[in-house]
């Protein structure tokens, strides 16, 4: 490993904030390498094994980095497209690319080719930094379309020797001429690291875009680390956490935390080898700070479930009597009475001889706080993962508020509310019931728009678009989006989103659209998990062959009908769900249907699915339905069916 291009007695300023921390995403990385050099910033599993890279050695090849981007002509101003699953490097270009004044530019790794003009029109990205041959290939395919990128750099080389070398070039031979350049300019490095300032962006990321095409979100320095510092500030955030980066780096989340927060806090950054290998590399690192969606928990619960099922009669035993009863006790905890001297006892146990081990195998180990945002999580999973002895709290925030705005405390945890606003930040709710707010974390334009800047931002406050009140205590319930309120034929005031999140609360459910906005009565379209009903009717013996016939078993239909029925219990009668179909596909981002972070298009869907919907309200038992499907080619095809439409009573 060569020598850190920075000395540690080497005298080298870096911009501050005015509390005297580091003000910039390269000054955090210069002061970690000087103050902690030899800790561990990033852990990375490949050919399993975990390789670590010190703040010294980060910093070391960030500045490598920075210096061959510049001669390749990235600068203030301009954006770096980046896109691949979570990798080291990736994120040290990004570094790199913020000390130049310039800003990456993620995209998420599943967008198709055509899809990639979206991300790609802000800050006009001459280079992408991608991770294989797969994204490199799509790279290719946009820069025959629209001149850009002019270089691609890559990191893994397989399959990628007889690609033009003028176009696409190896990460490797960039670090190596950004060594020789530093080498040859002395004062380089020193220079690199005092260039960005508090008020340059940092990271471009891209709203949903469930009404339209994504808008760009530009995150400044300082509205990141305000953030971070809010979350700090509240105890939501430690220092020196262990944190694992598997979520999408085109989400807010993953560039708040892995990046900012990673920085600023000297967190360990713990990064999986795969993402078919996320649930196994999870266990063996064990992290102290989790954030997951709601689905991400649904799915481990039924990890545990099915491994419970498959496991000795002894240890079924254990876990039937264990975990009913830490979940009562749990109940009536959030319901405010503390458990009694014989509760605790049993938790003791329960802790020794399932509670432990369980969150052992789940790589849950040595939580010390846990996280769930994006939705509403289920009242079964939230509680599953409290009575285990998880500290699963919920979180609320936005791409343009830095993913940051309220959370739950320790002492002030319930199931239907996001918690109070975080330190640093007012909340209020206007004439509309929409929730607005305002902090330092709260972006100042979005990127070259004024029209939405000006509808999204008056007077420093944030119109968030979601709707939500105030409880008695202070916290905050979010109900759904103001856009989507509607009102059925009788005049009866809904949110889709709040009766559909209840529904995906059961782990049979994937997605779902409920339709209803001025009609007599309220139907839904479903969507089914197919690894959850899979697995349900291998154990009933129910044979299938592909998602589509699965969805239209009889006893599936049954199995959603009590999932809607039970729902149906939470609704006043004008908004209980009257009849419901099983969709033979699920929604996809690649068919426009939910965009990348699993919301739905409502547009898309009623349109698309316009024969469908008709069919729930004229009375008919089944109707023959095309889907479109998009292949990863892009390429597009269709599939048809004859699906069932069921009541729901």
């Amino acid at each position: 490993m060569t020598a850190p291009v920075l000395p540690r007695d080497l005298v080298v300023s870096w911009p501050t904030a005015p509390d005297g921390a580091p003000a910039t995403v390269m000054a955090a990385l210069a002061r970690n390498a000087r103050e902690t050099a030899d800790a561990v910033a990033f852990r990375e599993r490949e050919h399993g094994i975990w390789r670590e890279r010190s703040w010294a050695a980060t910093l070391d090849e960030v500045l490598a980095l920075a210096a061959a981007l510049e001669t390749l002509g990235l600068g203030p101003g301009q954006a770096l497209t980046v896109i691949g699953d979570n990798r080291t490097r990736l994120y040290l270009a990004m570094i790199a690319a913020t000390a130049l004044r310039a800003f990456p530019s993620p995209v998420f790794p599943d967008v198709p080719p055509d899809e990639l003009t979206y991300y790609s029109r802000y800050g006009a990205p001459r280079i992408a930094v991608a991770e294989d041959q797969e994204q490199v290939d799509k790279l290719i395919d946009l820069r025959a379309r629209t001149g850009r990128p002019v270089t691609i750099v890559y990191d893994d080389p397989r399959g990628l020797s007889g690609y033009p070398a003028d176009v696409v070039v190896s990460y490797d031979s960039l670090i190596a001429r950004g060594r020789a350049r530093l080498a040859a300019e002395p004062g380089l490095a020193v220079d690199i690291v005092g260039r960005s300032g508090a008020d340059d962006i940092a990271v471009l990321l891209h709203s949903s875009g469930t009404t339209g095409a994504p808008k760009g979100v530009p995150l400044r320095h300082r509205t990141v680390f305000a953030g971070v510092k809010n979350a700090r500030a509240g105890g939501f955030l430690g220092e020196r956490e262990e944190l694992y980066a598997y979520l999408p780096s085109a989400w807010v989340g993953d560039f708040v935390f892995t990046v900012g927060a990673a920085l600023l806090l000297r967190f360990t950054v713990n990064i999986p080898e795969r993402q078919e290998t996320v649930l196994r590399d999870l266990r063996e690192v064990a992290p102290t700070w989790y954030l997951a969606a709601p689905r991400a928990w649904d799915n481990m619960l039924t990890r545990v479930q099915v491994g419970i099922e498959d496991s000795t009669p002894g240890k079924r035993a254990l876990f039937a009597f264990f975990m009913p009863r830490a979940i009562e006790i749990e109940r009536r905890r959030l319901a405010g009475r503390a458990p009694s001297l014989r509760e605790r006892l049993l938790l003791a146990a329960g802790e020794t001889f399932v509670f432990g081990p369980v969150k052992d195998f789940l790589g849950l180990s040595r939580i010390r706080n846990a996280y769930t945002g994006g939705e509403a999580v289920g009242e079964d999973t939230f509680l599953f993962f409290r009575a285990l002895g998880v500290n699963l709290k919920q979180i609320y925030g936005q791409t343009e508020s830095s993913a940051l705005t309220a959370a739950q405390t320790d002492r002030d945890v319930k199931l239907h509310t996001v918690g109070r606003p975080l330190p640093g930040v007012e909340v209020r709710i206007d004439d509309n019931s929409e929730i607005v707010i305002k902090s330092g974390s709260v972006i100042d334009e979005y990127f070259d728009d004024a029209e939405a800047t000006a509808k999204a931002l008056a007077d420093g406050w944030l119109h968030t678009g979601d709707a939500g009140y105030f409880e008695p205590d202070g916290q905050l319930v979010v109900l759904g989006r103001v856009s989507e309120v509607v009102n059925t034929a009788g005049g009866e005031r809904y949110i889709p989103n709040y009766i559909e999140n209840r529904i995906k609360f059961s782990a049979y459910v994937r997605n779902v659209a409920v339709v209803g906005d001025r009609r007599p009565e309220l139907t839904a379209i479903v969507c089914i998990d197919e690894e959850a009903v899979g697995h349900w009717a291998e154990d009933r013996g129910i044979s299938f062959t592909s998602y589509a016939d699965l969805s239209q078993k009889t006893e599936v239909y049954d199995l959603v009908a009590s999932v809607l029925r039970h729902v149906n219990t939470m609704l006043p009668p004008p908004l209980r769900l009257r009849r419901f179909v099983n969709l033979h596909k699920d929604f996809d981002p690649d068919d426009g249907e939910i965009t990348r972070t699993r919301k739905l298009r409502r547009n898309v869907i009623e349109e698309r699915y316009a024969p469908l919907i008709e069919a729930l309200y004229a009375g008919v038992r089944t109707i023959d339905q095309d889907a479109r499907i998009t292949y990863e080619s892009g390429e597009t095809g269709s599939i048809r069916r004859t699906l069932s439409i069921r009541d729901v009573e």
